[in-house]
């Protein structure tokens, strides 16, 4: 029988990715809403800051689950991967919890793939960048 290990962030590691982008948001000038989800997709860690539209909270887990559940981060590579090709881009309005908008990206240590962060609460390009702040920690 062949198994495999399972990788995860620890819930002190996920609140220093929040602070993170909680950082660059407000460096930025604006409020967020982050989640970050483990490799099955479920909620790990959430926070929205003060004043975070409050739409940000369930567009920021959809980009963290779109993130983890097809590997790739949401965005230009997702538009990238759809944009010449009508059933993709036509068919992923009914995937259920996906979300195209830039802002979630998977996350990794090392080589391995620990879970997935999303963001909400200014432009996609905002988004992404507090995203990018997070990360940050594990490199």
């Amino acid at each position: 029988m062949s198994t495999f290990a399972n990788h995860e962030l620890t819930l002190s590691t996920c609140l220093q990715i929040f602070e993170q982008a909680k950082l660059k948001a407000e460096e930025i000038g604006f409020n967020i809403a982050l989640t970050i989800v483990d490799t099955g997709g479920n909620t790990k860690f959430f926070a929205r800051m003060d004043g975070a539209p409050l739409m940000a909270s369930d567009i920021s887990r959809k980009k963290a689950v779109t993130a983890i559940g097809f590997g790739m981060p949401t965005g230009e590579p997702w538009n990238n991967f759809i944009k010449d090709d009508p059933i993709l881009n036509n068919g992923v309005s009914g995937i259920t919890d996906f979300m195209l908008l830039g802002g979630g990206k998977p996350l990794m240590v090392k080589e391995n793939v620990v879970g997935a962060i999303g963001v909400s609460g200014g432009h996609y390009s905002q988004d992404e960048a507090c995203c990018d702040a997070g990360m940050t920690i594990l490199e």
